[in-house]
């Protein structure tokens, strides 16, 4: 067990700090510290983790402050499912910590989202000149080709293999120390969050000529928008195949025979999840009590599904909206504020198992 030293907790939330000191921690947890990321304060890292630490300390602050986005893309990808990779900093501290000890669906999404998110935010930081130890990437200079001509290499390309590079040193590490079933299962899956960043890398042009006619070509690459990643990541969850080790401990094979085998960009797991719909303190769940619901859906953010059966509560609510937009020339749009009542459903909550409460 990793207790983090005396006086941490006056850089993170009191839940996320009684959390992890019962919890083998992560670099995730990093997102807590915010701007007093120090090497001997992150809980859980292995050797060559804080060595990596001391030798970049800015790199640690630059991935402290990028763990919020990719928590803020798991949220999203899941806000209208029972497990919605938590929506508070306690729920979020008990969801990641548990999920480090589980095999599930899940987890994989988890360690592929914030492998994509370290290259993501180191990338982009790469770019923007906040790093001294990385910038644009060298390798793209002088003259290229593509399916519209030849184009000259200009701007600056975002140097993504750097960050692949540090984040497959720094996040794998744990994982290459302990080589266990589920170590294996988070190195593919920590790769494929890595892959998925780099596949959205496109190349963008300026043209040079006379009215703009292209006799010439700047072009630089540059990543996508993080939520193509995230749109991407979330279908491999849809299709995650279950995987058992093979006999000779050093692979994955299927679990049943009518699954593809798992190629470098698909996500594994190992245990099936649980239903989310309690809360359950082993399994990282915190329920669906509470939870927003769609009355008039089909779909997973029902009322019926949501809620698990147990029904739902049904509250008025009172808002301020914009209504009346009208265009006025030019070039502005005004609106009035509209008060409006409506109906909002929240899923009743289960009537026993107070462990939440008492964590």
């Amino acid at each position: 067990m990793h207790l983090l030293p005396s006086g941490i907790c006056l850089y993170c939330s009191v839940a996320i700090c009684s959390f992890i000191s019962r919890v083998d921690s992560s670099w995730w947890h990093m997102g807590a510290l915010g701007s007093q990321v120090l090497c001997h304060n992150v809980p859980g890292l292995v050797p060559r983790q804080r060595q990596l630490c001391r030798q970049q300390p800015e790199l640690m602050r630059v991935l402290g402050a990028g763990v919020a986005d990719w928590l803020a893309e798991c949220r999203h990808q899941f806000r209208a499912h029972r497990w919605d990779c938590g929506s508070g900093a306690r729920e979020r501290a008990l969801l990641l910590g548990r999920l480090l000890l589980r095999s599930s669906r899940e987890s994989a999404f988890v360690y592929s989202i914030s492998s994509a998110g370290v290259v993501y935010t180191l990338t982009r930081a790469c770019s923007q000149g906040e790093l001294a130890s990385c910038s644009c990437d060298p390798a793209k200079k002088g003259s290229s080709r593509d399916s519209k001509g030849s184009f000259d290499w200009g701007g600056c390309s975002d140097n993504i293999d750097y960050a692949i590079g540090f984040g497959q040193a720094f996040i794998d590490a744990k994982e290459r120390k302990e080589r266990d079933a589920r170590a294996l299962m988070n190195l593919h899956n920590n790769r494929a969050g890595r892959k998925a960043v780099k596949r959205f890398m496109a190349l963008e042009c300026k043209c040079h000529g006379v009215s703009g006619s292209c006799t010439v070509r700047t072009c630089w690459l540059a990543m996508a928008d993080f939520r193509k990643t995230g749109d991407y990541l979330r279908k491999k969850y849809n299709g995650a195949i279950q995987v058992v080790m093979n006999q000779y401990g050093t692979g994955f094979t299927v679990a049943f025979k009518k699954f593809k085998k798992p190629t470098k960009n698909d996500l594994v797991y190992f245990e099936n999840s649980p239903d989310y719909c309690i809360r359950d303190h082993e399994a990282g769940s915190v329920g669906t009590g509470g939870r927003l619901c769609n009355r008039t859906s089909r779909g997973v953010d029902s009322c019926e599904v949501m809620c698990c059966g147990r029904g739902y509560d049904t509250s008025r609510v009172s808002r301020m909206t914009k209504c009346e937009c009208k265009f006025h020339w030019c070039c502005a749009v005004h609106c009035k504020d509209c008060h409006e009542v409506v109906d909002v459903h929240t899923c009743k909550a289960q009537k026993s198992s107070h462990w939440l409460d008492q964590t």
